[in-house]
């Protein structure tokens, strides 16, 4: 259990953000800030499934290669990828190789463009966004699921998507500002916006 920690620069920040300046500028720039479109939106869940099993920094490190490759997280576009493309990103030294998970963006990428149908990915995820956020005080106190992602990915699942599970959807969450889980004292907390 660790609370904020007290960086260089005189702000506390949650204890995975204070150390890697990578972590760091993800840390103070984007993790629960809300994203903007549906494109940033399937990146989001993109990147969270990829990064089951392994580091965040790993991802964010094949970040812009994720991008290139996955075209710009442009539903459309990834929603036509088949086999061959399948194959090609298989043999991409860049990202994290694992065909499961390429697949898997491929079919959260048809199930996006299915659900413009339903008002779209966007106001989709966010309706799951729960009346209170949590208030944790140090990592002991962080979640990993709660009800709300449980739902969400039960939801998803139903509508096509894959790599979609309650812990990795709390995780997309987090990272969208859906729920605040900076810690109490850290300088970002409260910042999104969302959570007043």
């Amino acid at each position: 259990m660790a609370g904020p920690v007290i960086g260089d620069d005189g702000l506390a920040r949650c204890p995975w953000g204070a150390g890697d300046p990578v972590n760091l500028a993800y840390h103070d720039a984007e993790w629960g800030m809300p994203v903007d479109g549906e494109a940033a939106h399937l990146e989001r869940i993109t990147l969270e499934a990829f990064q089951s099993g392994l580091s965040w920094l790993t991802i964010l490190n094949k970040r812009e290669a994720f991008r290139e490759v996955f075209a710009g997280f442009d539903a459309e576009v990834l929603a036509a990828f088949g086999a061959s493309d399948t194959e090609r990103l298989m043999l991409e030294p860049r990202i994290v190789r694992n065909r499961r998970k390429i697949e898997a963006a491929v079919a959260n990428a048809r199930a996006t463009v299915m659900l413009r149908e339903q008002g779209g990915l966007v106001d989709f995820l966010w309706s799951f966004r729960p009346d209170r956020t949590p208030a944790p005080h140090d990592t002991s106190e962080m979640a990993t699921t709660s009800a709300e992602s449980l739902a969400l990915s039960r939801a998803l699942k139903k509508i096509g998507f894959a790599h979609v599970g309650p812990t990795t959807m709390y995780a997309l969450m987090e990272a969208i500002g859906i729920v605040d889980d900076h810690l109490v004292g850290c300088h970002r907390r409260g910042t999104s916006g969302v959570w007043a």
